[in-house]
């Protein structure tokens, strides 16, 4: 855990990286604002690391702040940047940065923002404290990420939705959420919403297995089911489980893709509290010197976890849940 003289600390600089995770918002608001509280001058950068090679950087109030907290996305903006994945991006980031006299920085982000983060203290020495955003909840060193709770909850309810006419009409649903190399949102929301079985990147479950679990609650009298699909590595891999699904069963499936309504939308008061939380905790780590780590949430605890441990070391779903899925959809 790298330190930093901070005795003399007075401007620090927050921004958004990578895609959007509801909460986000809030994380920004306690940084502002127990950054103030803690007599420190704030500065938002704009669109991530694109902004700050920019120079899109800006002292905020107290007052910027208001009527945020409700609203998903980021004002401050996020994206990704290519510029700033060479070593030069990073020199002109570092000097808009050293130019508004910004010493330190927090980060709100996924594991990629975090190793931007990383660079600018190894290369340039500017200290960065991260806080983990994002809906996929694969981060290691936090219980739970930004945005994850109510990306859940935003896909819960559209498969609650879905199941109305999955049993109106006696049909089989594929329900594809996100989820890149991890299966938190799917599993999740398949224990959450009854799902007869879950495809995830931690599971080896296959189209046999499902097909296995369909026909057993078939023979119970169950005429319809819902299956999720983490879309791993391929979008819309859902409609290639249907046409295994047909083709080995003669099942009939449809396919609903809930996409970046996942991302979207007002976040829940869990997602809010733990932004709120990780934001403050940000700024009193660099207050106390702390820097190339990670605000989390462990045990209702907040930790700090080096930033390299945050993406080199893997967090996977519990698989003990997803037993639990499979003997209460029997």
């Amino acid at each position: 855990m790298a330190k930093f003289d901070s005795s003399k600390l007075k401007r620090i600089g927050v921004y958004t990286s990578g895609g959007d995770a509801p909460g986000m918002n809030a994380a920004v608001r306690a940084v502002v604002r127990v950054g103030i509280h803690e007599k420190l001058e704030v500065f938002t950068v704009t669109s991530g690391y694109s902004g700050m090679i920019a120079g899109e950087i800006k002292a905020v109030d107290r007052g910027s702040m208001a009527n945020i907290i409700q609203r998903g996305g980021t004002v401050i903006k996020t994206g990704r940047s290519a510029e700033f994945m060479k070593p030069e991006g990073r020199a002109k980031a570092a000097a808009h940065l050293k130019k508004h006299g910004i010493e330190a920085l927090v980060c709100i982000g996924g594991d990629g923002s975090f190793k931007g983060a990383q660079a600018l203290w190894d290369e340039h020495k500017i200290p960065a404290i991260g806080v983990p955003g994002t809906i996929d909840n694969d981060v290691h060193g936090t219980d739970v990420t930004i945005g994850f709770d109510t990306a859940v909850n935003t896909a819960l309810n559209a498969i609650d939705k879905i199941r109305d006419t999955a049993a109106s009409h006696d049909r089989l649903f594929i329900v594809e959420v996100m989820g890149r190399n991890s299966g938190f949102i799917a599993l999740n929301v398949g224990l959450a919403g009854g799902a007869e079985d879950v495809f995830i990147p931690e599971s080896n479950t296959t189209v046999d297995d499902a097909i296995k679990h369909i026909q057993r609650g078939l023979a119970r009298g169950k005429m319809s089911s819902i299956l999720v699909a983490a879309e791993a590595q391929k979008e819309g891999r859902a409609y290639d489980l249907a046409e295994s699904i047909r083709k080995k069963s003669g099942f009939e499936a449809k396919v609903c893709i809930l996409g970046h309504i996942q991302r979207g939308g007002s976040p829940t008061a869990n997602d809010r509290i733990l932004a709120s939380r990780l934001g403050a905790a940000a700024v009193h780590g660099l207050k106390k010197g702390l820097c190339d780590v990670m605000a989390g949430v462990i045990n209702e605890q907040v930790v700090y976890t080096p930033l390299e441990e945050t993406y080199m070391k893997h967090k996977t779903v519990r698989k003990e849940l997803v037993t639990l899925l499979q003997i209460l959809s029997q």
